[in-house]
């Protein structure tokens, strides 16, 4: 029984779930935006909302977190520098998925993650 288990699987181990997850979140942060299914972007949204507070904070422990999940060191620079500054006043809700539709290949629904202006 999965009683109080949260997260959904997608059919992955572990391992590969959380490179999915540091994937979609650093591709996120580095364009502003991606296109996923309505599933995996309501996974990413609170990791990427924790990125962006690190970034508000800006101490030298945020960003060693923040570079032990994110893959890119331009994408790290870029949360401390551009995207943490941007959001100072905001206190979360950083992100916004809006849904666009099907797939066509599957029928997946498809939505896209944005980071508020």
């Amino acid at each position: 029984m999965r009683h109080k288990v949260t997260g959904r699987q997608f059919g992955r181990p572990t391992g590969q779930r959380k490179a999915l997850f540091r994937n979609l979140v650093t591709d996120f942060l580095r364009n502003g935006h991606i296109k996923t299914t309505i599933d995996k972007a309501k996974e990413i949204r609170p990791i990427a909302e924790k990125m962006v507070t690190y970034g508000k904070k800006g101490t030298l422990n945020d960003r060693r977190l923040a570079a032990s999940f994110i893959t890119d060191p331009k994408v790290v620079k870029k949360i401390f520098d551009e995207i943490g500054p941007k959001y100072k006043d905001r206190p979360g809700g950083y992100t916004r998925i809006s849904r666009i539709g099907t797939r066509a290949g599957d029928a997946a629904e498809m939505a896209i993650i944005e980071l508020v202006s």
